[in-house]
């Protein structure tokens, strides 16, 4: 009988960890810009990207483009720029799962 519960109670105990567990994951502000143009990273063209701890990231997630005109004065080719963002970096690459322009004062 004690083997039995013992059993049980093991079952359970590794189902409990087997479940996908929720992170909460806290915005951080971060400088964000074309990273060929902005931030010396080799690539084809222009590409969203931000940089974390002084290390820059092509970002997964959303676009460049979804962010306004790259080429303008204010655009990610020709200027840094902060956002609040949620993510993680895998691969070398920052897999954004919330991005969010910071507007200028």
């Amino acid at each position: 009988m004690k083997k039995a519960i013992f059993i049980v109670f093991l079952f359970i105990g590794i189902a409990t960890q087997a479940q996908d567990k929720k992170t909460t994951e806290k915005p951080q502000i971060v400088e964000t810009a074309c990273g060929e143009c902005q931030f010396g990273m080799k690539g084809k063209s222009c590409d969203l990207a931000v940089r974390i701890d002084g290390k820059p990231y092509f970002v997964d997630g959303t676009t460049i483009d979804e962010h306004g005109d790259a080429h303008a004065e204010d655009g990610f080719c020709n200027k840094i720029r902060k956002a609040s963002v949620t993510g993680k970096v895998e691969n070398g690459r920052f897999k954004a799962t919330s991005f969010t322009l910071i507007k200028e004062q």
